[in-house]
């Protein structure tokens, strides 16, 4: 008897390893915009702090640039857009870890972050403001700002950018944190993209800031991806999603509704 029941549950253990099998087997494999498609979404990280790319409107809903363009992606995929907000710093290491699809927060494209992830087409265009308090006369260009303190978000290519030009940076999570901290006379200056600190300054026109010096070149924004051949066809579809964007006009009317210009060409 104990041995017709050992040979039952051995043949039903048999029958689920087969179905669990066949079920892998189903699943695609191998193919990062195959398994999109198969479960209906697109992961996409952001900080939701980072006016007017990705941040929270005054009925605290996720809107901006970065938001917008991420959407009429997914739309284009025929999947729905699930957007996670974290700290700058935590987005790449998600994106690593496979806990997001992509990343959508005014990346820049840079030789550093090209060795490890593959990048879309560009969808904007922008240059690097340094931004100092309106009475500071020390600090005039990027040169000046040896042996001076910043403040910027851990990681990023500012924060990079302004120890090349041998500051002192402090790690922040947001614009607005990086401004208080200038006007406050905590930090010297701070590195940001030009159309974020021109938005800041609309909002708040009475802030005695000013912008010193900019970048020559502007720099690529662009979504990552991580690098591989399991990516190659979502890149090519992201890729085809962001042309046809900017064909219709759609990308250039996203960008003038939340920069007031076209940041979309160059």
């Amino acid at each position: 008897m104990k041995k017709a029941l050992t040979v039952i549950v051995c043949v039903l253990l048999a029958v689920l390893l087969c179905v669990s099998c066949a079920r892998k087997k189903d699943a695609p494999q191998g193919d990062a915009l195959a398994r999109i498609k198969a479960k209906g979404e697109i992961v996409v990280a952001m900080e939701g702090t980072w006016a007017p790319w990705t941040y929270h409107d005054e009925k605290g809903n996720l809107v901006g640039f970065d938001t917008e363009v991420a959407q009429k992606i997914a739309d284009k995929l025929g999947v729905k857009a699930t957007f996670i907000e974290g700290e700058w710093d935590g987005l790449f290491a998600g994106l690593d870890g496979g806990r997001y699809d992509m990343i959508a927060n005014g990346v820049e494209i840079t030789e550093e972050r090209s060795q490890k992830y593959d990048f879309t087409t560009p969808y904007g265009y922008i240059r690097t403001a340094l931004i100092v308090r309106a009475d500071n006369e020390d600090i005039k260009t990027f040169a000046d700002l040896k042996g001076k303190t910043t403040t910027n978000s851990i990681a990023s290519t500012y924060m990079m950018l302004a120890e090349q030009y041998g500051a002192t940076v402090t790690g922040v999570d947001s614009l607005d944190e990086t401004l208080a901290m200038v006007l406050s006379g905590r930090a010297d200056a701070t590195l940001n993209a030009d159309v974020s600190f021109y938005d800041y300054m609309a909002v708040h026109p009475e802030a005695p800031l000013k912008v010193v010096a900019l970048t020559t070149e502007a720099s690529e924004v662009s979504v990552p991806l991580v690098k591989g051949e399991d990516t190659g066809t979502l890149l090519e579809a992201i890729n085809k999603a962001i042309d046809e964007l900017r064909a219709s006009g759609e990308l250039k009317a996203i960008s003038e509704k939340y920069f007031g210009k076209d940041i979309t060409s160059k």
